[in-house]
């Protein structure tokens, strides 16, 4: 290769080589302080209140699922509530009226206190109603239910008939959740650090339109009792529903979607097949089958003709076991073995 060719491609790689390392340094100078421009700016702007998580309607807010961050100044509303200027002590327990988004700052429209109008339709989940029962320090656990508990309602009565009577306590609900005690939709309240505890006249739940028929009735047939639930039955109950397929994740479901779905499942009040006690469960003096209803005599009846349907005279609906039909001439009874 000649001497001057060589000469010259040298001096245009090295020219090259200059010219990179230039647009480099002119594009790297050009970005920098726009970077610090915008993070003088975030650091200078005001913390605003902000969902750290999905809070649909209904959802009580916790100290968790909120906090405060950077925002804009020029983007900030009056609406919204500002670090420094709002009590955070008095943000926990309030509802959320509308639903708000993850990231999505929080207005002071979308939180209803506790004592506000309209707190208690905000708490209650969707399809869901509030009932409202009486109780005593005997069948309110002594005072020591608060708003957020979870119970099961127990109802005892006394069924009547021949001979003595039977007693009988049923657990007919589980997993109600407590919306309030009398009027006060307060947690807890407490002096000196200590949770206050006083008693109550009514309690108002948390149940679906069934549950509250069934309630109105229940409240007529005997007395209700609340039976407060520990926190882990939920949790090792919805294991169980999970083993048994009666609460199926769908394949491919998000986190998120994955927790709502257990969430609900987990809070879900339960009706059905429910739990019993009698007297005789109890003490050997006492029933523990349910005694003959008391019918009035009726007046005798001219005998009936053999075509006639037989009689069911001496026959006892609510005795269980071996029954034989006993026909005397024209009349027919059914009696059970070892009757007169």
């Amino acid at each position: 290769m000649d001497k001057k060719k060589l000469i010259l491609l040298v001096v245009a790689l090295v020219v090259a080589v200059g010219t990179a390392f230039a647009a480099r340094s002119i594009l790297t100078g050009a970005s920098a302080p726009s970077a610090e421009a915008t993070q003088v700016d975030a650091q200078k702007g005001p913390k605003v209140l902000v969902a750290q998580r999905a809070l649909p309607v209904g959802t009580i807010i916790t100290a968790d699922a909120v906090s405060f961050q950077a925002w804009p100044k020029e983007m900030v509303q009056d609406a919204y509530f500002l670090d420094g200027e709002a009590d955070m002590a008095k943000m926990v327990g309030t509802v959320v009226r509308h639903a708000i988004t993850a990231g999505e700052p929080i207005t002071q429209g979308a939180l209803v206190a506790p004592g506000d109008r309209g707190f208690l339709a905000a708490a209650l989940g969707p399809g869901m109603r509030a009932v409202t029962i009486t109780v005593s320090a005997k069948t309110g656990v002594a005072g020591f239910v608060f708003p957020g508990d979870r119970v099961d309602l127990m109802l005892t009565q006394t069924v009547n008939g021949e001979g003595d009577s039977l007693k009988a306590a049923e657990t007919i609900l589980k997993n109600l959740r407590v919306l309030a005690t009398d009027q006060s939709t307060e947690s807890e309240t407490t002096e000196g650090g200590k949770t206050v505890v006083h008693s109550f006249r009514t309690v108002t739940l948390e149940v679906t339109p069934r549950i509250a028929e069934k309630i109105a009735v229940a409240d007529t047939i005997g007395t209700l009792s609340l039976s407060l639930r520990s926190i882990a039955d939920n949790q090792s109950e919805l294991d169980r529903a999970i083993a048994n397929g009666s609460v199926k994740v769908p394949e491919g479901a998000s986190k998120a979607e994955e927790d709502r779905l257990l969430n609900s499942a987990r809070s879900r009040p339960v009706e059905g097949a429910t739990s019993f006690v009698t007297g005789g469960d109890v003490s050997r003096f006492q029933r523990r089958s349910l005694p003959r209803p008391q019918v009035a005599a009726a007046p005798a009846a001219p005998a009936a003709p053999a075509a006639t349907a037989p009689s069911s005279r001496g026959f006892d609906p609510w005795r269980t076991g071996p029954m034989v039909r006993i026909t005397r001439g024209k009349n027919t009874e059914t009696v059970a073995v070892g009757g007169n």
